[in-house]
């Protein structure tokens, strides 16, 4: 059976007529649940801001990491304010530490954990590196 365009004359192979057209709407969805989902949520919306996220912790890290062991008294502050944030329990500003692994997923005492870990490895490391009367020196003082 030929269709027919609203017009009167035959459609062309491939294209559907009005009543065609009418009852593909009401077909079933071919789309499982989780593709259906998919296509719903804000991904592309949201990465720029979590990668902008994600930047700010990595760069509290480093700070904290690259600063552990400073002399230099510039260093030493920027250490002492990557402590300060990753150690902090600020909750309500959005870039705070907290707020930060909140919004990537991340277990904030997990991290801190790992960190307090590393610290005490680099110091240990960084304590046989050193000659033995510096050491002393040090215990002596500290």
């Amino acid at each position: 059976m030929k269709t027919k365009r609203v017009d009167g004359q035959p459609s062309a192979p491939g294209h559907y007529g009005i009543e065609e057209r009418v009852g593909l709407l009401f077909q079933p969805d071919t789309l499982a649940m989780e593709e259906y989902l998919g296509n719903c949520r804000r991904k592309a919306a949201l990465e720029p801001e979590k990668i902008l996220v994600l930047a700010v912790l990595q760069d509290g890290i480093r700070c904290y990491q690259d600063n552990a062991a400073a002399r230099n008294v510039k260093k030493k502050k920027l250490f002492e304010e990557a402590q300060q944030w990753v150690f902090g329990d600020d909750s309500e500003w959005l870039f705070s530490f907290t707020s930060v692994c909140s919004l990537l997923g991340f277990d904030p005492d997990y991290i801190r954990r790992g960190l307090k870990k590393w610290e005490a490895q680099s110091r240990k490391a960084a304590n046989r590196e050193q000659p033995p009367s510096v050491v002393a020196a040090r215990r002596l003082a500290g």
